[in-house]
């Protein structure tokens, strides 16, 4: 599966089967965002939630691409990301796109 953040595919010509999306709302255990806590006292990288963010990527563009690949997609175009806090220590983030067929 393609996926790009452009709306073309250098020589391809594309079908456009539709929005396709993927989800996820993670959070950190009390123990990780009380050191999170801390950690703002002396600064620095709050490495936990990068980790939290990453893996919550991760997962929303897995959803994202299994969504395409039942519509029959070669690729997603527009490949886009949002995210925003739902409450205290938790996030949501959201990949979308446009699932595209390559005309043969």
């Amino acid at each position: 599966m393609i996926l790009t953040t452009t709306d073309t595919i250098a020589g391809k010509e594309l079908e456009m089967l539709g929005l396709v999306k993927g989800s996820t709302i993670q959070t950190v255990n009390a123990i990780k965002d009380i050191g999170a806590g801390l950690k703002t006292l002396v600064g620095g990288e709050l490495t936990k939630y990068y980790e939290m963010m990453n893996d919550a990527r991760a997962l929303a563009t897995k959803r994202m691409v299994e969504e395409a690949e039942y519509l029959g997609a070669d690729a997603v175009v527009c490949v886009r990301y949002a995210s925003s806090s739902i409450m205290q220590s938790a996030a949501e983030v959201m990949a979308y796109g446009t699932a595209v067929r390559f005309v043969r």
